[in-house]
């Protein structure tokens, strides 16, 4: 049964939400280090052998990803906001054509609630126009991130 809640509360908006059972500040380095995303982030057939992180407000973000078959997807992007370990923001933009019905430009809020040493994961999308939130909308969204928070959720256990 997926964990991770998603929602498309407005027209530009796309909302995840999924719980693990970890301390903010953790959720929080797992997210933002090449070491950790490297285990966990994409689908589970595609490796992350590309990630620089300069984690500072105006610092970038470059994810290369590899599929089993040698093709590759680039990501990047720029940190707004940085308040560990409860909240980031950067923007998102993929290479190529790889996305091109969402857009460049997306900006991304991931907010962490911590309770209890569980910490609450809310990431929220928002998209330029409403035909690239659609477009977003149209890739199997949910199970990639279940998927991806599969691992997540095992890493963090074995970092605790």
């Amino acid at each position: 049964m997926p964990q991770t809640q998603l929602t498309a509360p407005n027209d530009l908006e796309i909302v995840m939400v999924r719980d693990f059972d970890a301390p903010s500040a953790l959720v929080f380095d797992a997210w933002t280090n090449c070491e950790h995303l490297k285990r966990w982030w994409g689908p589970p057939t595609w490796s992350l052998p590309g990630c620089e992180i300069d984690l500072r407000v105006g610092g970038e973000w470059r994810y290369l990803m590899r599929g089993e078959g040698g093709e590759e997807m680039g990501m990047y992007g720029e940190y707004l906001e940085i308040a560990a370990p409860s909240r980031l923001v950067s923007t998102e933009n993929f290479d190529g054509e790889w996305f091109e019905p969402m857009g460049s430009g997306t900006v991304n809020t991931m907010l962490l609630e911590e309770r209890d040493g569980r910490t609450t994961l809310t990431v929220t999308s928002v998209y330029k126009t409403k035909a690239a939130r659609d477009g977003a909308m149209q890739f199997p969204m949910a199970d990639g991130a279940e998927e991806s928070f599969q691992r997540l959720d095992a890493l963090l256990k074995e970092l605790a």
